[in-house]
């Protein structure tokens, strides 16, 4: 165990040796990275020195900041063939997490699904270290009928076994723990939300601080704007926002991410595609815009949700995502998504994204309002301040 450490005259917790794993690191750009990037920044200063674990084309150790960041090789073969984003670790990566698990307090993974998240379970295990799972999903309902299947199949296979054999689960949304809701945990297993930084995401003072967004984006000017945020995959709905876009040549759809299905490609007018937007720079894109669409399924709940929130935005989601926070849904206009009709819900969500535009819910206040719910709803310092009790208790106390 770690040494304490002393500021001044005022005795410190002991700092304690955190082993996080997740599938990725955040520049991947996916959402669960991107929590876990977040997350273990907001630890790090909460009393843990950080490894953070996570799979690369080759391996790395960057011990210059903390979190520490160690690369895993990995096989990203899964993700090139089939678009879904599965790493395959190789021997030495596993060689790596028990050591890495071996030298830590306490173990955290991010989705229980993951094959560094299945050795990591077994290296702490051997070592007999505490191990928590951030559950952030639960079924991807995919049109392809095998990959739902392999979906269900490996979610039985893999997930509940590691999930019921954690010392703590934590899920990230509603949703997420209903689907697991079954599971045999030692502790009552706990509700997290992820947290946004409103530093940097933050509804638009005025009309010109909107006008000066789209400016500085090389968007028009007068344009309705609907954003799209997220990896350019199936699950996403990216074929609902097609047909969307096929139909309403009277919006701007901008889309912001990356993944194997390119908007550009659909040769449509109304479609501006950015691929490169992170931090300030994304945030920019929100004040910008009139209204988020996202038509995803099998989520928890979506980081670009809290995001828009934080910057005032009106959102279109789905039913399923806004039940993730029961809170939450009075800020959100939800539809149905039947992905096996893409037209029909593509025709729910103009009808909504009209009735957005039409009324009066990009105002000042109602962006102000939305942006309060989240400011008080979602603070990383207060979700990090709740993992950091958890953490502390399976180090004290690592048997129930």
């Amino acid at each position: 165990m770690a040494t304490d450490l002393t500021t001044g005259h005022e005795m410190c917790r002991p700092v304690i040796r955190l082993a996080m794993l997740s599938h990725y690191f955040e520049e991947h750009r996916g959402g669960v990275e991107i929590v876990a990037g977040a997350l273990a920044r907001a630890l790090s200063p909460l009393g843990f020195e950080i490894v953070w674990l996570a799979t690369d084309k080759k391996a790395f150790r960057d011990e210059t900041s903390n979190p520490e960041r160690r690369g895993l090789p990995a096989s990203n073969i899964v993700e090139l063939t089939a678009k879904i984003p599965y790493p395959l670790p190789f021997p030495s990566a596993i060689r790596s997490i028990f050591a890495e698990v071996r030298n830590a307090d306490v173990v955290l993974v991010h989705d229980a699904l993951y094959l560094t998240s299945v050795a990591a379970l077994f290296a702490s295990r051997f070592y007999r270290k505490p191990f928590l799972v951030v559950q952030h999903i639960g079924i991807v309902p995919y049109r392809n009928l095998i990959l739902r299947s392999l979906m269900a199949v490996a979610n039985r296979v893999i997930a509940v076994p590691v999930l019921n054999r954690a010392d703590q689960i934590v899920f990230i949304s509603d949703l997420t723990r209903r689907y697991f809701e079954t599971l045999h945990c030692p502790r009552t297993p706990q509700l997290i939300f992820n947290g946004v930084d409103t530093e940097i995401f933050f509804p638009p003072e005025c009309e010109a601080d909107k006008a000066t967004a789209r400016a500085d984006l090389g968007l028009p000017p007068f344009a309705p704007i609907a954003l799209f945020v997220g990896r350019f995959v199936e699950k996403k709905g990216l074929l609902h926002l097609e047909h969307l876009a096929r139909e309403r040549d009277d919006v701007l759809f901008v889309f912001a991410g990356w993944g194997d299905i390119d908007p550009s490609q659909w040769t449509l007018p109304n479609i501006r595609v950015f691929r490169e937007l992170v931090g300030p720079s994304l945030a920019l894109l929100y004040r910008a815009a009139d209204v988020l669409l996202l038509p995803s399924v099998g989520e928890g709940f979506p980081l670009v949700i809290q995001e828009a929130l934080a910057c005032g935005l009106p959102i279109v989601c789905g039913a399923d995502t806004a039940a993730a926070d029961k809170e939450a849904e009075p800020f959100l206009t939800t539809i149905a998504i039947d992905v096996e009709t893409p037209k029909a819900t593509a025709a729910a969500l103009g009808a909504a994204t009209s009735r957005l535009l039409e009324s009066g819910e990009n105002g000042r206040q109602s962006r102000v309002a939305r942006a309060e719910f989240c400011r008080s709803r979602y603070s990383w310092r207060a979700s990090a301040e709740h993992y950091a009790t958890l953490l502390r208790g399976l180090v004290a106390f690592p048997k129930p």
